[in-house]
C-alpha cells in the first residue's frame, strides 16, 4: 500500500463508506483508514434499519434537507448496489390529544422540509394499516422503508474498493499532526500522508477532530438498547410502528420495526452513558422496553424474542438538554483541508449519500477533482438463495452443488453463500463479516447449528488455525487451543 493519498477518510460506517464512493467517481487517490475489522462494526450496524422520510427534524436544518435528500435517492442507490429495501410507510401512534396535536405540528414540519403525502389518521385507519395497535389515531408516513444496513455499508465500500479507493482494516488513528500542503496521520500499523482527511469516525469524530487541532466538539455517547423477534412481521405488523415523540429525550421513542428479514426489532431505549464501547444490554431496560412496546402492540408475547443488541449514537446535545442538534459538515477554517463530520447520529444513514456528495464538494476547495471515464456505479451483491422461486433454486444447485447444501437452518443460508461471504473483496474472515454478507447466525438458534459448521470450512477448506478465527475484531478469538 501506497503512504500517500490525496484523500484519506477516517471511519468505515455508512457516511464513511458513502464518501469513499462518492470520491471513488474522481481521478483522485484515496485510503479508507478503520479500526474495527470491517465495514459496519460501529453505529452504522447496530441501528433500526429505516429510511426516514425527513418530518422529524428542524426545517431548515442539515439534518432536514440532508434526510429529505436521501430518502428520496435512497430505493436507486439500493438498486444500483443490490441492496435489499422496501418502501413500508410508517405510523406514528398517538395514545391521546397532545400526542395528535404533537403529530400535527409534525405534518406541517415534514411538509416545510419537503416530505410528501403525510396525512394525519384516525384509529379505524391505523388499524386498516397495521392491526389492531394501541392508541386512538396517529400520523401516516407512505415514504418511509426498511432495508438491510450491513449489506448496504458493505456494498458502499465494495464498490467503492472497485473503483480504486483502498482500505485498512483494523488499523486505528493514533495521531493527526498539520505539515505544509497536508497531513500526517500515525495509527497502528504505520504513517500515511495526505492533502485531505474526511473525519467520518463517528463516536470518535471529537478525538479525531482534536487530534487535528479542532478540539471544541464533545460527543456524548447515548445508548439504545434492542429486541429481536423471530420472523413474525407479517403476523404482527409489516410496517414500522412508532409512538408520537416526547420533547428532551435522545431518540424518536420505542418503536416496532419489521426487518428486511421479516423479523421486528423492538426499540431503542435512549441512556445517555460514559463509554463509548459499553453495549451492554440491561434487565431494567429489556422490561421497560417491552411494556412500552406493548403499549403500541398489545399481542407481543416475549415468547417471541430471540436476542437483543445496543448501539451507541454519537450525540452533540449533552444529557441535561437532551433532544439533537444539528449536523455539523464544514471544511475547518483554520486548518485547510480537513473536513469535520460531527455527531451524525439519526437520519445520518439515510442522509449518508448527500453528506457524501456535500464532502466531494468540500474537498474541491483544496483538490483538482476531474471525474473518471470508467467509473462503475453497480455492484451485484450475494444471490440469496432462500428468496428465490423453487425454479431458480433448482438451476442454482444445477449449476453448483453447493447451493443444496444448508448451512444455517434457520436462515436458509446454502454453502455457496458462506463460501462467497468468506471470499468477499476485503477479505474479512471474522464470523462477524461472514454473517453480515450472507446472514448465518441470525435466526432462532442464533448460530448453535451453523456457527461450527462455518469455523470447520475455514479450518478445513481456508486453512486458517482455529486460534485466529474470531467472532468480530481483534480481542475476539473464538478458540484458545485444543482440549481432549
Amino acid at each position: 500500500m501506497n503512504d500517500f493519498f490525496d484523500i484519506i477518510i477516517i471511519g468505515a460506517g455508512a457516511v464513511g463508506c458513502a464518501a469513499a464512493r462518492e470520491v471513488s467517481r474522481y481521478q483522485v487517490s484515496a485510503l479508507v483508514l478503520e479500526k474495527e475489522s470491517d465495514a459496519a462494526f460501529g453505529t452504522s450496524g447496530r441501528n433500526s434499519a429505516v429510511v426516514h422520510a425527513g418530518f422529524n427534524n428542524k426545517p431548515g436544518s442539515l439534518m432536514a434537507k440532508l434526510c429529505v435528500e436521501g430518502s428520496e435517492g435512497f430505493e436507486q442507490v439500493c438498486r444500483d448496489l443490490d441492496v435489499p429495501y422496501k418502501k413500508t410507510g410508517k405510523i406514528l401512534a398517538a395514545f391521546d390529544e397532545e400526542d395528535m396535536e404533537t403529530l400535527e405540528n409534525m405534518k406541517k414540519q415534514g411538509e416545510e422540509n419537503g416530505c410528501k403525502g403525510l396525512c394525519l389518521i384516525n384509529r379505524s385507519q391505523v388499524e386498516e394499516l397495521a392491526g389492531s395497535i394501541g392508541g386512538i389515531g396517529g400520523m401516516y408516513s407512505p415514504n418511509t422503508a426498511i432495508f438491510d444496513p450491513f449489506t448496504y455499508c458493505i456494498a458502499l465500500a465494495e464498490n467503492a474498493l472497485e473503483n480504486g479507493v483502498q482500505f485498512s482494516f483494523d488499523n486505528e488513528v493514533l495521531g493527526i499532526s498539520c505539515e505544509s500542503g497536508g497531513f500526517k496521520i500515525r495509527t497502528q500499523k504505520g504513517y500515511y500522508t495526505c492533502k485531505c482527511i474526511v473525519n467520518a469516525a463517528g463516536l470518535y469524530c471529537d478525538k479525531i477532530s482534536a487530534m487535528a487541532g479542532a478540539d471544541q466538539y464533545k460527543i456524548y455517547p447515548c445508548r439504545g438498547e434492542y429486541f429481536i423477534l423471530d420472523k413474525i412481521a407479517e403476523d404482527l405488523s409489516a410496517i414500522p410502528l412508532y409512538p408520537a415523540p416526547k420533547k428532551g429525550i435522545g431518540g424518536l421513542g420505542v418503536h416496532l420495526t419489521p426487518t428486511i428479514d421479516g423479523n421486528i426489532i423492538i426499540g431503542p431505549s435512549a441512556e445517555y452513558i460514559d463509554s463509548r464501547t459499553d453495549y451492554s444490554v440491561t434487565a431494567k431496560i429489556m422490561d421497560k422496553l417491552f411494556a412500552e412496546a406493548r403499549e403500541l402492540l398489545p399481542k407481543l408475547q416475549k415468547k417471541d424474542i430471540i436476542g437483543n443488541f445496543a448501539g451507541i449514537r454519537p450525540k452533540q446535545a449533552p444529557p441535561t438538554e437532551g433532544g439533537f442538534r444539528d449536523f455539523i459538515i464544514k471544511e475547518e477554517e483554520k486548518i485547510p483541508g480537513f473536513i469535520n463530520l460531527i455527531g451524525i447520529e439519526s437520519p445520518g444513514m439515510t442522509a449518508s449519500v448527500p453528506i457524501a456528495r456535500m464532502v466531494a464538494g468540500l474537498l474541491k476547495n483544496t483538490l483538482d477533482m476531474p471525474y473518471k471515464n470508467d467509473f462503475k456505479s453497480r455492484r451485484i451483491g450475494i444471490t440469496r438463495f432462500r428468496n428465490l422461486t423453487v425454479e431458480q433454486q433448482n438451476e442454482c444447485i444445477a449449476s453448483d452443488p453447493e447451493y443444496g447444501e444448508i448451512i444455517c437452518r434457520c436462515q436458509k443460508v446454502t454453502k455457496r453463500e458462506i463460501r462467497e461471504a468468506i471470499e468477499n473483496p476485503f477479505g474479512a474472515r471474522s464470523l462477524s463479516s461472514i454473517k453480515y454478507r450472507a446472514w448465518p447466525m441470525t435466526g432462532r438458534c442464533s448460530g448453535g447449528y451453523c456457527m461450527s459448521k462455518i469455523a470447520d470450512m475455514l479450518i478445513n477448506e481456508y486453512h486458517m488455525k482455529p486460534e485466529e478465527i474470531r467472532y468480530r475484531s481483534e480481542g475476539s478469538q473464538m478458540y484458545a487451543g485444543e482440549v481432549k
